[in-house]
């Protein structure tokens, strides 16, 4: 029998640190929690557990959430990172999916949500490491095509991969379902808006450049020259538009 994913809960109210844990174990789910930011982040760099889901609060004593997922990126350490921001805040929302964070949830929260929220994640990283026994809820929808190619790269959905000729670039979720979003519509003109609501699930009226700052990192994928993108160009005025074949 496999062992359960490993869990780390980073959040200092200590109330809702407790629940979580408490749900989480119900669950049948192994647990780690950390309340202070400086100790969180040594930990997820330093530690040798096999750590499957980061749950992250925004803001915490010490070093906060946005710096601990930019330096795990920074690392290399892409464990999955679901951020956990202020309801009345959707910059906060933005600063953690450009920091490389995979998901979010504002505060407060519905607990199955956030559950289901976490199997999803751990759903990714079954495919990552190609754990996900055939017929089991963790294996890859057959619906979805797992990998995609243009211009000496491919994109390896399954495995959160971008193979290129000289390197392999390992994709937080996100990004690779943002790269996904733009690859099934290939020639069209998709906007900022619509990435905020269908891909970043961000429905308030608010600042886009954290979009632009997304857009620039996966430029650097899979453009040769990401200064003058042939690939992922440019809308003025409303967003962008991916083109296999320019």
């Amino acid at each position: 029998m496999s062992e359960m994913p490993l869990i780390a809960v980073i959040e200092d109210e200590e109330h809702l640190a407790q629940g979580l844990l408490f749900n989480l174990q119900a669950e049948g789910y192994r647990t780690h929690h950390e309340a202070d930011g400086d100790t969180a982040l040594e930990y997820l760099l330093k530690t040798n557990d096999r750590v499957d889901v980061v749950v992250l609060d925004g803001m915490l004593p010490g070093t906060d959430g946005f710096n601990i997922v930019r330096a795990m990126r920074k690392a290399e350490q892409y464990t999955p990172v679901l951020m956990l921001t202020a309801r009345s805040r959707p910059e906060e929302v933005l600063e953690g999916l450009d920091a490389g964070a995979d998901d979010y949830l504002p505060k407060p929260f519905d607990l199955g949500i956030l559950l289901a929220r976490i199997k999803s994640l751990l759903r990714r990283t079954a495919w990552h490491r190609n754990a996900a026994p055939p017929g089991s809820e963790l294996e890859v929808p057959s619906a979805q095509p797992v990998e995609y190619s243009f211009n000496h790269r491919t994109i390896r959905f399954d495995l959160l991969e971008l193979v290129a000729p000289n390197r392999t670039t390992q994709l937080t979720v996100m990004e690779a379902d943002l790269l996904r979003y733009l690859t099934e519509r290939e020639g069209q003109v998709v906007s900022r808006k619509e990435i905020l609501d269908q891909v970043w699930r961000v429905h308030e009226d608010t600042d886009t450049r954290a979009i632009d700052n997304f857009i620039v990192r996966l430029r650097r994928y899979i453009e040769d020259d990401p200064a003058n993108p042939q690939h992922l160009v440019t809308v003025r005025g409303i967003g962008y538009r991916f083109l296999a074949n320019p």
